[in-house]
């Protein structure tokens, strides 16, 4: 064999190795499912999803990501739900989304809903529930009382969701329990929006959670579900946005405080419980 066979036998081999080394992937990739767009940001070129867990990287949780598409980006609203694909650099210096498809763009009518909805100053409209007990009531029934209401669903499993609205209360209810003349003129109510699933006894047992266990804490923090066909009207009255997927539901946070008139006073997507905590007080001394 020549030199110069050699030397073209060395470069063929170079050439095979670099190929190879080129051709080896320098991603990993992991399908997302049933995520929801929380909040797009087109001059970061990200999307907040809250998503169940993706298998292999990471549990459910809402963070952000990047896209690459600006397209893609531009045809995201909040509160599509939707199927992508995550990409991430092995070194772990870089992830993003793509091959983004939205599969329920339904929760599009929260612009619609949130211009329904009431406004303060506005009175509520008297829908009939169920409670933790069985037995029926009406809103009109807390007249005369400062009302602090949220909604939930006992099965969420984010515990940034109806967990932490759920420990919001609680903190709020034992707070005015140690003054009875605010504890006997509010009321907390926690409506579920899964009245398939959450019936009366699902609410006590999930209600006494958050009570430790003393029943005797309902006498001021009810837990109730409407029945199916009152669910839409609810929902209208408060903007409550909820998009049932598979055995889960993605929703808005709602908490809205009705005065002792029956009329709404404010509502928060975002709050404390030292907050709250001072907003019925007022309400209720109003």
């Amino acid at each position: 064999m020549t030199k110069y066979q050699v030397m073209r036998r060395a470069l063929v081999l170079i050439g095979i190795v670099f190929l190879v080394t080129a051709c080896k992937p320098k991603t990993r990739e992991f399908q997302m499912r049933h995520g929801q767009v929380v909040q797009t940001d087109a001059s970061k070129k990200t999307v907040v999803i809250r998503h169940n867990d993706i298998p292999g990287f990471m549990p459910g949780m809402t963070m952000e990501y990047k896209i690459k598409d600006p397209q893609a980006l531009a045809d995201l609203q909040r509160g599509d739900v939707i199927d992508a694909r995550v990409v991430v650099m092995k070194d772990g210096s870089d992830f993003w989304v793509d091959n983004v498809h939205v599969t329920d763009s339904s929760a599009r009518t929260a612009g619609e809903r949130a211009a329904r909805m009431l406004k303060p100053g506005q009175a509520i409209p008297d829908i009939e529930l169920v409670n933790q007990d069985g037995k029926s009531f009406h809103l009109s029934d807390f007249k005369g009382k400062a009302l602090l209401v949220t909604f939930i669903y006992t099965r969420c499993p984010l515990p940034e969701f109806c967990p932490a609205l759920g420990s919001l209360f609680a903190r709020v209810h034992e707070s005015l329990a140690k003054t009875p003349v605010a504890y006997a003129r509010t009321h907390l109510l926690t409506i579920s929006f899964d009245p398939k699933h959450d019936t009366p006894d699902v609410l006590r047992t999930y209600g006494l959670g958050y009570l430790h266990g003393d029943a005797a804490g309902f006498a001021q923090w009810t837990f109730a579900a409407p029945a199916a066909d009152e669910l839409k009207k609810l929902a209208e009255a408060f903007g409550l946005v909820y998009v049932e997927e598979a055995d889960q539901i993605s929703h808005s946070i709602n908490i809205v405080l009705i005065g002792p008139d029956g009329r709404v006073v404010k509502y928060w997507s975002d709050t404390n419980a030292k907050d709250l905590e001072a907003a019925i007080r007022a309400a209720s001394s109003d």
